[in-house]
């Protein structure tokens, strides 16, 4: 008769649910994996099959630990806090992108246009949601998922399962990255922005210059027309900008993991 002593069993289950909760705080927070439009039901499935693939490679790092205690509750909540760090840094990127989209939107007044975006579900430009489903499969093309994947499984080796997870100077990177995603979303939009403004300058000129044209009739549409032709014209030029946020949140990832 096999017999299992609750040591065993013990170690069993902190070797999956510990990972599990990396993993499944991570396909939470993470752009695409945690987007509204994919149901949780997939999320956890996903985390599950990892979990189980990973059990056996983490298992000897992992310290002995009850999984019912007071340390055992703090290993759970630094897996969970990795997890969400790592999603929560590639969201910075995307909201660059909405951020920017937005801009534009304002200064060619779209403003008042929205959509629902399916990543996040609230209400944002359409010029966003444009800019959002483009940056989306730039992601998957340049394999951005696959990657955020390997990070994963690489933070099992670089920061193991343990008391010790994320210091302060791991938020305190996290955090001040968050000014890249301001100079980002500038970098984007500033070509478009910069053309808006010159036409605005223009139509004020022409509204001093002949006070009996209606400015707002023509330069309403006219001010759409050309936004629209500036985003046909300039956005091919965000992905090089894409591709450098996203190797500045990997590099941030792999840094604050250990792995960098």
């Amino acid at each position: 008769m096999i017999t299992v002593s609750s040591m065993e069993m013990n170690t069993w289950l902190v070797a999956f649910l510990w990972p599990f909760l990396r993993i499944s705080a991570m396909f939470s927070a993470a752009p695409v994996f945690g987007a509204r439009m994919v149901p949780v039901k997939v999320r956890a499935a996903l985390a599950l099959v990892m979990s189980l693939m990973l059990a056996p490679m983490v298992a000897g790092n992992i310290p002995v630990i009850e999984l019912i205690s007071a340390q055992g509750l703090l290993v759970a909540t630094q897996q969970i806090l990795i997890g969400l760090a790592m999603g929560f840094t590639l969201q910075l990127v995307f909201a660059a992108i909405v951020v920017a989209a937005q801009s534009i939107a304002m200064s060619m007044g779209l403003g008042f246009a929205n959509a629902v975006d399916p990543q996040n579900g609230v209400q944002v430009p359409v010029v966003a949601q444009y800019y959002l489903t483009l940056s989306t499969l730039m992601f998957l093309a340049l394999n951005g998922h696959l990657i955020l994947v390997q990070i994963l499984v690489d933070s099992f080796q670089s920061l193991p399962v343990g008391e010790v997870g994320l210091t302060k100077s791991d938020f305190w990177a996290l955090v001040s990255w968050g000014g890249r995603m301001f100079a980002g979303a500038v970098a984007i939009a500033l070509t478009a922005m910069a053309s808006l403004l010159l036409i605005n300058l223009a139509f004020g000129v022409m509204s001093r210059a002949a006070p009996q044209l209606n400015i707002f009739g023509v330069g309403f549409p006219v001010m759409m027309l050309t936004g629209f032709v500036i985003i046909l014209m300039t956005v091919h030029g965000i992905t090089p900008h894409l591709s450098s946020l996203l190797q500045d949140a990997f590099d941030l990832l792999k840094t604050m993991t250990g792995g960098g």
